[in-house]
């Protein structure tokens, strides 16, 4: 029987110091790897870089660009779970506006392998964080789903913003009819 994955406090917190390291080494890998010529000849007369580097360069950008957005989303959905765990969001908050991008596109292993040993391993861990976050995210939305019992009025009323809207709602009606 597999043993769905559960958010508490501790794991976020560890994640969270991870993705932060992860974060960092992101940015020492890329930046190291912009600084880095594309190859030690040197280049034409022109002065430009021929057709392949230049796209080898724009793939190394795209591949920089799609992992550090991958960690920062990760960050982003870590920094929401550790503000619900400390009472700063309610449960509500939570699930409307914490939610992790699904389907976030996978790097393209055709480019990844033209990038530095050093960029090649935070792409693959920030692909490995982002896997271990989506499956947090859907024990965590599952296990609120299963935990959803239907509207009552007598034990939960409603919302006071939801029964002014509801007032507004029955006036304009009434004032259209």
């Amino acid at each position: 029987m597999p043993v769905t994955p559960s958010a508490n406090p501790r794991i976020i917190e560890a994640l969270y110091a991870e993705a932060l390291a992860l974060a960092d080494r992101a940015r020492d890998a890329f930046e190291a790897l912009r600084r880095q010529p594309a190859n030690d000849a040197a280049p034409p007369a022109g002065g430009s870089l021929g057709a392949d580097e230049d796209l080898a360069h724009v793939q190394a950008s795209c591949e920089a660009l799609r992992t550090t957005t991958r960690i920062m989303h990760c960050l982003a959905w870590l920094l929401n779970h550790r503000a619900w765990f400390a009472g700063e969001l309610t449960e509500l908050q939570l699930r409307r506006h914490g939610r992790l991008i699904a389907h976030f596109p996978a790097s393209d292993p055709a480019c990844i392998i033209h990038l530095t040993l050093a960029a090649q391993a935070v792409v693959h861990e920030s692909e490995r964080l982002y896997q271990r976050i989506t499956r947090l995210e859907q024990a965590w939305q599952s296990q609120g789903m299963a935990n959803a019992a239907p509207h009552d009025p007598q034990t939960d009323p409603l919302p006071m913003a939801l029964i002014h809207l509801r007032e507004r709602l029955g006036l304009a009606l009434a004032e259209a009819g």
